[in-house]
């Protein structure tokens, strides 16, 4: 299960899934264009970005810093989401 975390300015949305079973969290990202999506997968607490797509380097640069300096705070709402629906 997915939460949305936050809407960016661009529309671009970040969500966070319920911890996973290895302790780690998922964000997906999206940003709506004209026939579809940009889309990355973030793997906290690792930084792991996977399937990127459509994103510039500036954007994916910018993104970086805005999932670390938000990371604590995703961390702990998926913790309290897990405890909620387990």
């Amino acid at each position: 299960m997915f939460y949305t975390y936050v809407e960016l300015e661009d529309g671009t949305q970040l969500a966070y899934s319920d911890v996973l079973d290895d302790g780690t969290v998922e964000l997906s990202i999206e940003r709506p264009i004209e026939l579809g999506f940009d889309s990355a997968r973030c793997l906290l607490p690792s930084f792991e970005w996977s399937d990127v797509e459509g994103f510039s380097a500036d954007d994916m640069a910018y993104l970086d810093s805005f999932v670390h300096n938000n990371a604590p705070l995703i961390l702990r709402l998926a913790r309290e989401a897990s405890k909620s629906y387990a």
